[in-house]
């Protein structure tokens, strides 16, 4: 079995519970708010503003012999860059006050798997941060543009209000397979552990994100 579909493997009950979270299923049958999705846009916001800051600093640590991971950093980095105002693009175009979001606190859950992720990078194996890129992408894959065609017409908002998770349920398939090719290249065991690792923490902490929109960062429920 070749290393991404061992990562699968080994993160596959992190995954069903992240896809679990009931504002998530919730989504999907298009039973949400206005103010729900502004909430998780604001939230998108705040993490997805790292994406490049993150891919810089993991580049950065990464060991000579991961130069060929480094030079694919730097396609992610193009491929990432001004994301972030797209979010913002979107909760204007939905109402909500794009300088306010721009301006806010991120909540509790946000702060922290940004900050883990960081850490990871920092502290840890730097390959780690891979773990992040698989949550995100894959979380993407399977749910975005689902989910914005079913709210768009239970919520009735403009197309443009949906930049974000169109975008990325659709350039995020080519990613996945970009990023498998990249795992699959990862033969050092301790870098596979890592992202492994990395993994199964971030799907707990992005699922914390959605556990509590609707909280103001207290946390709803325990992972199952």
């Amino acid at each position: 079995m070749n290393f991404h579909d061992t990562l699968l493997e080994r993160t596959a009950p992190e995954r069903q519970q992240l896809l679990c979270i009931p504002i998530i299923q919730s989504a999907l049958a298009g039973n949400i708010g206005r103010e729900d999705y502004l909430a998780f846009l604001q939230q998108a916001y705040h993490h997805v503003r790292h994406t490049v800051p993150l891919l810089m600093a993991c580049g950065a640590r990464l060991p000579t012999r991961l130069e060929w991971l480094r030079e694919a950093i730097g396609e992610y980095i193009e491929e990432e860059m001004g994301h972030q105002e797209w979010v913002l693009d979107d909760i204007a175009a939905c109402g909500g006050n794009r300088a306010a979001a721009a301006a806010s606190t991120p909540a509790l859950a946000t702060e922290l798997m940004v900050s883990y992720a960081y850490d990871t990078i920092q502290r840890g194996n730097p390959v780690g941060f891979f773990g992040m890129v698989l949550v995100l992408e894959g979380t993407s894959v399977a749910l975005a543009t689902r989910a914005a065609d079913t709210l768009q017409q239970a919520l009735g908002l403009p197309r443009n209000g949906f930049s974000y998770l169109l975008s990325h349920g659709d350039l995020d398939v080519e990613h996945v397979g970009f990023f498998k090719g990249l795992m699959d290249r990862l033969e050092d065991p301790d870098d596979q552990r890592a992202v492994v690792h990395a993994a199964q923490r971030f799907y707990t902490l992005y699922g914390d994100i959605f556990r509590t929109l609707r909280a103001d960062g207290a946390r709803l429920a325990e992972v199952a």
